[in-house]
């Protein structure tokens, strides 16, 4: 709670007024975005923590999983993406081509036999059906190799280009799912988010941690404020970047603080200072950021003495 006390001597005001605050500080509330089971808490009320070292981490098995079938869904993609770009195996290839060279024997075969047809027909020997049989076995011989030549032809380009885009799409997709389930999983260990004193933990090893319920607290340096009120009368020697002096009963030194807030209306002096003097003035709420290494020796609640130029 905020106190405010303008010191007078001799029944004036002093040239810097001494002004009685307090420390406020923004705790950084730690949550995980899904529930499950606390496995590890690595963290206790007290300790003092770099950023980004664990503070806790959520039972993962599911998500550890899920990572592992988004993985073998992508090795699948790109397997068939590569399978369609490259065309068939060499194996596969040969073998076309020895059907391919099988049936241009038996289309030569063929055409042989049309031709000793033909000299045997001209000289009576066979009729014109055994030769019209010879030249229909000679076309189909014919159009076999011609099947074979485009099959060996298509076998040795890649898939169509619409079949690649196809196949491309799906292995980014494959990547995205992978990219989301590691996220997930990274969702399931949580580390803080900033260098500073852990306030408070609020759950157990064992404990069913809902989505979104924070299990530690933080106070980084950065947010610690000092409160205090001003009175009308020394609102206008105020601007925002400002610094003042700032004095506790156990600091080892006066220190100072930029002014950050200054609030636009005014409001009563709060109950715990209501005195015969002061209790119908109005005053001004402003607060004020001390350095990191000021900071740092602070504790939230506790009273400060604020003297403003």
């Amino acid at each position: 709670m905020a106190t405010l006390i303008v010191l007078a001597s001799c029944g004036r005001e002093t040239a810097r007024p001494l002004l009685q605050g307090y420390i406020e500080g923004e705790y950084v509330r730690v949550a995980a975005p899904f529930a499950g089971t606390l496995q590890q808490l690595s963290v206790k009320r007290g300790d003092q923590v770099e950023a980004l070292r664990p503070l806790f981490a959520l039972e993962s098995e599911n998500e550890t999983a899920a990572r592992r079938e988004a993985e073998a869904r992508l090795r699948a993609a790109e397997a068939r993406l590569s399978n369609l770009q490259s065309g068939k195996r060499a194996p596969e290839i040969e073998t076309a081509a020895q059907e391919l060279q099988q049936a241009r024997a038996m289309r030569e075969l063929a055409s042989s036999n049309v031709a000793r047809q033909q000299k045997l027909f001209a000289s009576g020997f066979v009729s014109s059906a055994v030769l019209d049989d010879a030249r229909a076995q000679f076309k189909r011989e014919d159009a076999h190799v011609k099947e074979l030549e485009a099959a060996v032809a298509t076998a040795k380009m890649p898939a169509r280009t619409d079949e690649i885009r196809a196949a491309e799409a799906d292995a980014r997709a494959a990547k995205e799912v992978v990219a989301q389930s590691e996220w997930k999983l990274a969702q399931r260990a949580v580390a803080a988010p900033a260098a500073g004193l852990v306030h408070d933990t609020y759950f157990v090893v064992g404990d069913w941690v809902p989505a979104g319920t924070p299990v530690a607290s933080v106070l980084p340096p950065a947010n610690v404020k000092v409160r205090f009120y001003v009175p009308e009368t020394l609102l206008g020697g105020l601007k925002l970047g400002q610094a003042v002096t700032v004095n506790c009963d156990d600091c080892a030194a006066p220190f100072s603080a930029t002014l950050q807030f200054i609030a636009d209306r005014a409001e009563f002096t709060p109950p715990v200072l209501y005195s015969k003097e002061n209790r119908a003035k109005l005053v001004f709420l402003v607060e004020a950021r001390p350095a990191g290494a000021d900071a740092a020796q602070l504790k939230p609640g506790q009273p400060v003495d604020v003297t403003v130029p």
